[in-house]
């Protein structure tokens, strides 16, 4: 329990000391974030302006993670996996889906998107950037497709060009030879 009465990292929308005029302010920056928004650990998925992950599809594990971690090493569970079900996300249009399918293909499993985070030893900074992975990803993989390469060809120039240069350095090689 921290000086302001309530554990540090509360859980959002459940009341606390902080709601009361008549205490002083919390000490802590870890009440400071919004966590209810898209920018936050918690809360809805927004991938673009108009596709949005709803938080109840988002699944989490948090497991221990390695390297440095100071005096909570071994007990913080501060790694983070962040999957979702691709073909299940609703509000998402079928091609849309299909096309997010194809594109992700290969990090699919059983329709599975995984992404974990563990560079940072707090488990909230690890939900955020799991959040923006998976965002990203999704992001990536509903982009419409770039302009199609338009095939050229050399010009008649550039293809003598490179012929010419091919029989000089042929030239070239020749001279170099000895004849035994």
């Amino acid at each position: 329990m921290g000086s302001c009465g309530s554990q540090r990292g509360s859980i959002p929308g459940k009341p606390s000391v902080h709601e009361d005029p008549g205490q002083r302010p919390c000490p802590h920056t870890c009440h400071d974030r919004d966590m209810s928004g898209e920018d936050g650990a918690y809360g809805d998925l927004g991938v673009t302006g108009d596709l949005v992950v709803p938080a109840r599809v988002l699944q989490w594990r948090f497991s221990r993670s390695s390297g440095p971690g100071g005096q909570g090493v071994n007990t913080a569970d501060s790694r983070v996996e962040l999957s979702v079900h691709v073909p299940t996300i609703p509000g998402w249009p079928e091609p849309l889906l299909e096309t997010a399918m194809g594109r992700l293909a290969t990090r699919l499993i059983d329709g599975t998107l995984t992404v974990a985070a563990s560079e940072y030893r707090q488990q909230l900074r690890n939900r955020e950037a799991a959040r923006a992975r998976m965002a990203a990803l999704l992001r990536e993989a509903v982009a419409p497709a770039g302009p199609r390469r338009r095939p050229t060809k050399p010009s008649r120039g550039a293809r003598e060009r490179r012929l010419d240069d091919k029989r000089r350095r042929s030239r070239l090689k020749q001279d170099r030879r000895t004849d035994d």
